[in-house]
Protein backbone atom coordinates (compact mmCIF):
# COMPACT_ATOMS: atom_id res chain seq x y z
CA UNK A 1 0.00 0.00 0.00
CA UNK A 2 1.35 3.40 -0.93
CA UNK A 3 2.42 5.68 1.97
CA UNK A 4 0.22 8.55 0.77
CA UNK A 5 -2.86 6.31 0.82
CA UNK A 6 -2.02 5.09 4.35
CA UNK A 7 -1.74 8.69 5.57
CA UNK A 8 -5.10 9.51 4.02
CA UNK A 9 -6.77 6.57 5.79
CA UNK A 10 -5.25 7.64 9.13
CA UNK A 11 -6.51 11.19 8.65
CA UNK A 12 -10.04 10.01 7.78
CA UNK A 13 -10.05 7.66 10.79
CA UNK A 14 -9.02 10.45 13.13
CA UNK A 15 -11.79 12.73 11.89
CA UNK A 16 -14.42 10.01 12.23
CA UNK A 17 -13.25 9.08 15.74
CA UNK A 18 -13.59 12.66 16.83
CA UNK A 19 -17.18 12.81 15.57
CA UNK A 20 -16.27 15.91 13.63
CA UNK A 21 -16.20 17.74 17.00
CA UNK A 22 -13.40 19.95 15.75
CA UNK A 23 -15.78 21.48 13.26
CA UNK A 24 -19.14 21.22 15.07
CA UNK A 25 -18.27 22.41 18.59
CA UNK A 26 -19.61 25.82 19.58
CA UNK A 27 -16.78 28.20 20.48
CA UNK A 28 -16.51 28.94 24.20
CA UNK A 29 -18.00 32.31 25.07
CA UNK A 30 -15.55 35.00 26.15
CA UNK A 31 -15.92 36.24 29.75
CA UNK A 32 -19.07 38.28 30.36
CA UNK A 33 -20.67 37.23 27.07
CA UNK A 34 -23.31 34.68 26.17
CA UNK A 35 -23.05 31.86 23.67
CA UNK A 36 -25.73 31.36 21.07
CA UNK A 37 -27.01 28.36 23.03
CA UNK A 38 -27.24 30.39 26.26
CA UNK A 39 -29.15 33.13 24.50
CA UNK A 40 -31.56 30.57 23.07
CA UNK A 41 -32.02 29.13 26.56
CA UNK A 42 -33.07 32.51 27.94
CA UNK A 43 -29.93 33.61 29.75
CA UNK A 44 -29.08 37.31 30.10
CA UNK A 45 -26.04 39.00 31.58
CA UNK A 46 -26.18 40.85 34.89
CA UNK A 47 -22.68 42.27 34.37
CA UNK A 48 -21.14 43.27 31.04
CA UNK A 49 -17.53 43.48 32.26
CA UNK A 50 -17.37 47.23 31.69
CA UNK A 51 -20.12 48.98 33.65
CA UNK A 52 -22.20 48.58 36.81
CA UNK A 53 -25.44 49.00 34.89
CA UNK A 54 -28.25 47.07 36.56
CA UNK A 55 -26.76 47.31 40.06
CA UNK A 56 -27.08 49.76 42.94
CA UNK A 57 -26.35 49.92 46.65
CA UNK A 58 -28.63 47.98 48.99
CA UNK A 59 -31.40 50.33 50.15
CA UNK A 60 -29.78 53.08 48.08
CA UNK A 61 -30.58 54.72 44.75
CA UNK A 62 -27.07 54.71 43.29
CA UNK A 63 -24.06 52.41 42.98
CA UNK A 64 -21.44 52.89 45.75
CA UNK A 65 -18.78 55.50 44.99
CA UNK A 66 -16.11 53.39 46.67
CA UNK A 67 -15.45 49.81 47.70
CA UNK A 68 -16.46 48.26 44.35
CA UNK A 69 -14.50 48.64 41.11
CA UNK A 70 -14.31 47.09 37.65
CA UNK A 71 -10.89 45.57 37.05
CA UNK A 72 -9.72 43.18 34.33
CA UNK A 73 -13.30 42.63 33.21
CA UNK A 74 -14.37 41.66 36.72
CA UNK A 75 -16.55 43.23 39.38
CA UNK A 76 -14.17 43.49 42.33
CA UNK A 77 -14.87 44.12 45.99
CA UNK A 78 -11.92 46.13 47.30
CA UNK A 79 -10.54 44.92 50.62
CA UNK A 80 -10.84 47.21 53.64
CA UNK A 81 -12.77 49.87 51.70
CA UNK A 82 -16.39 49.99 52.79
CA UNK A 83 -18.84 50.34 49.93
CA UNK A 84 -21.77 48.38 51.28
CA UNK A 85 -23.73 45.51 49.78
CA UNK A 86 -24.97 45.86 46.21
CA UNK A 87 -28.19 44.52 44.66
CA UNK A 88 -29.68 44.00 41.24
CA UNK A 89 -32.19 46.58 40.13
CA UNK A 90 -34.34 43.71 38.87
CA UNK A 91 -36.28 41.32 41.08
CA UNK A 92 -36.59 37.59 40.54
CA UNK A 93 -38.93 34.86 41.73
CA UNK A 94 -38.29 31.63 39.80
CA UNK A 95 -34.84 31.72 38.26
CA UNK A 96 -31.34 30.33 37.84
CA UNK A 97 -28.40 32.57 38.70
CA UNK A 98 -24.86 31.58 37.68
CA UNK A 99 -21.56 33.30 38.40
CA UNK A 100 -17.83 32.79 38.75
CA UNK A 101 -15.90 34.00 41.77
CA UNK A 102 -12.57 33.86 43.53
CA UNK A 103 -11.25 34.98 46.90
CA UNK A 104 -7.78 35.43 48.35
CA UNK A 105 -6.79 33.36 51.39
CA UNK A 106 -8.73 34.08 54.60
CA UNK A 107 -11.42 36.05 52.76
CA UNK A 108 -15.19 35.89 53.17
CA UNK A 109 -18.07 36.98 50.95
CA UNK A 110 -21.45 35.76 49.82
CA UNK A 111 -24.43 36.01 47.50
CA UNK A 112 -27.93 36.55 48.89
CA UNK A 113 -31.10 35.94 46.93
CA UNK A 114 -34.84 36.57 47.29
CA UNK A 115 -33.62 39.74 48.96
CA UNK A 116 -36.07 42.19 50.52
CA UNK A 117 -35.05 45.73 51.39
CA UNK A 118 -37.77 45.90 54.02
CA UNK A 119 -35.86 43.36 56.14
CA UNK A 120 -32.29 44.70 56.46
CA UNK A 121 -31.35 42.45 59.38
CA UNK A 122 -32.05 39.33 57.30
CA UNK A 123 -32.39 40.35 53.63
CA UNK A 124 -32.48 36.83 52.19
CA UNK A 125 -30.83 33.39 52.16
CA UNK A 126 -27.08 33.54 51.64
CA UNK A 127 -24.92 31.28 49.48
CA UNK A 128 -21.73 31.41 51.53
CA UNK A 129 -18.34 31.97 49.87
CA UNK A 130 -15.36 31.72 52.20
CA UNK A 131 -11.92 30.25 52.82
CA UNK A 132 -13.15 26.98 54.32
CA UNK A 133 -9.94 26.53 56.30
CA UNK A 134 -11.31 29.25 58.58
CA UNK A 135 -14.57 27.43 59.28
CA UNK A 136 -15.19 24.41 61.45
CA UNK A 137 -18.95 24.90 61.46
CA UNK A 138 -20.49 23.26 58.34
CA UNK A 139 -23.31 25.83 58.46
CA UNK A 140 -20.73 28.49 57.58
CA UNK A 141 -18.81 26.68 54.85
CA UNK A 142 -18.81 27.50 51.14
CA UNK A 143 -22.14 26.82 49.38
CA UNK A 144 -24.09 26.49 52.63
CA UNK A 145 -27.40 28.25 53.23
CA UNK A 146 -25.47 30.36 55.70
CA UNK A 147 -26.30 29.59 59.33
CA UNK A 148 -29.27 27.40 58.34
CA UNK A 149 -28.31 24.35 56.21
CA UNK A 150 -24.88 22.84 55.42
CA UNK A 151 -23.67 21.81 51.96
CA UNK A 152 -23.06 18.15 51.18
CA UNK A 153 -19.65 16.47 51.39
CA UNK A 154 -19.26 16.91 47.63
CA UNK A 155 -18.87 20.69 48.04
CA UNK A 156 -15.28 21.18 46.90
CA UNK A 157 -14.25 24.82 46.38
CA UNK A 158 -11.10 25.47 44.40
CA UNK A 159 -7.94 26.61 46.22
CA UNK A 160 -8.03 30.25 47.22
CA UNK A 161 -7.12 32.49 44.29
CA UNK A 162 -8.65 30.17 41.69
CA UNK A 163 -12.00 30.65 39.94
CA UNK A 164 -15.08 28.79 41.17
CA UNK A 165 -18.35 28.31 39.30
CA UNK A 166 -21.57 28.58 41.30
CA UNK A 167 -25.29 28.43 40.60
CA UNK A 168 -28.48 29.03 42.54
CA UNK A 169 -31.71 27.56 41.19
CA UNK A 170 -35.13 28.60 42.56
CA UNK A 171 -38.27 26.92 41.19
CA UNK A 172 -41.35 27.36 43.34
CA UNK A 173 -40.22 26.52 46.86
CA UNK A 174 -37.41 24.27 45.64
CA UNK A 175 -33.88 25.69 45.88
CA UNK A 176 -30.54 24.24 44.78
CA UNK A 177 -26.97 25.36 45.44
CA UNK A 178 -24.36 24.21 42.91
CA UNK A 179 -20.58 24.44 43.15
CA UNK A 180 -18.13 23.59 40.37
CA UNK A 181 -20.59 21.39 38.52
CA UNK A 182 -21.96 19.57 41.58
CA UNK A 183 -25.33 20.01 43.25
CA UNK A 184 -24.27 20.38 46.88
CA UNK A 185 -27.49 21.45 48.60
CA UNK A 186 -31.22 21.19 47.89
CA UNK A 187 -34.02 22.35 50.14
CA UNK A 188 -37.61 23.60 50.21
CA UNK A 189 -38.40 27.16 51.27
CA UNK A 190 -40.75 27.22 54.25
CA UNK A 191 -40.19 23.52 54.99
CA UNK A 192 -39.90 22.11 58.53
CA UNK A 193 -36.18 21.57 57.86
CA UNK A 194 -35.65 25.23 57.00
CA UNK A 195 -37.84 26.47 59.84
CA UNK A 196 -35.86 24.36 62.31
CA UNK A 197 -32.57 25.70 60.98
CA UNK A 198 -33.77 29.30 61.09
CA UNK A 199 -35.02 28.82 64.66
CA UNK A 200 -31.48 27.89 65.73
CA UNK A 201 -29.84 30.75 63.81
CA UNK A 202 -29.34 34.46 64.33
CA UNK A 203 -32.27 34.99 61.92
CA UNK A 204 -34.83 33.41 64.27
CA UNK A 205 -36.55 36.73 64.96
CA UNK A 206 -36.84 37.75 61.28
CA UNK A 207 -40.46 37.22 60.12
CA UNK A 208 -40.69 35.39 56.79
CA UNK A 209 -36.99 34.55 56.56
CA UNK A 210 -36.52 31.30 54.64
CA UNK A 211 -39.89 31.57 52.91
CA UNK A 212 -40.64 32.16 49.22
CA UNK A 213 -40.87 35.71 47.94
CA UNK A 214 -39.92 37.82 44.95
CA UNK A 215 -36.64 39.64 45.57
CA UNK A 216 -33.28 40.86 44.37
CA UNK A 217 -29.83 39.28 44.16
CA UNK A 218 -27.25 40.79 46.52
CA UNK A 219 -23.44 40.68 46.62
CA UNK A 220 -22.17 41.20 50.15
CA UNK A 221 -19.50 43.55 51.40
CA UNK A 222 -17.69 41.72 54.20
CA UNK A 223 -14.70 44.06 53.93
CA UNK A 224 -12.62 41.41 52.13
CA UNK A 225 -11.43 41.23 48.54
CA UNK A 226 -13.69 39.30 46.18
CA UNK A 227 -13.81 38.94 42.39
CA UNK A 228 -16.89 38.25 40.23
CA UNK A 229 -17.41 37.63 36.52
CA UNK A 230 -19.87 35.91 34.18
CA UNK A 231 -22.87 36.88 36.30
CA UNK A 232 -25.96 35.76 34.40
CA UNK A 233 -29.57 34.83 35.07
CA UNK A 234 -32.50 33.19 33.36
CA UNK A 235 -36.06 33.30 34.61
CA UNK A 236 -38.58 30.45 34.64
CA UNK A 237 -42.36 30.64 34.35
CA UNK A 238 -44.01 30.89 37.75
CA UNK A 239 -44.26 27.47 39.35
CA UNK A 240 -47.78 26.03 39.56
CA UNK A 241 -49.14 25.60 43.11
Amino acid sequence: MKPTFVCLLVLIGSICASGFSTFAAEPAAAPNTLSATEKADGWRLLFDGQTTQGWRGYRKKEFPKQGWVIEDGCLKKVARVSGGDIVTEAEFEDFEFAWEWKLPPKANNGVKYLVLESRPGAPGPEYQMIDDTLMGNPLQKTASFYEVLPPGPNAKPKPMGEWNQSRIVVRGNHVEHWLNGEKVLAYELGSPEVKAGVAKSKFKNAPGFGEKCRGRILLTDHNDEAWYRNLKVREFPAAKP
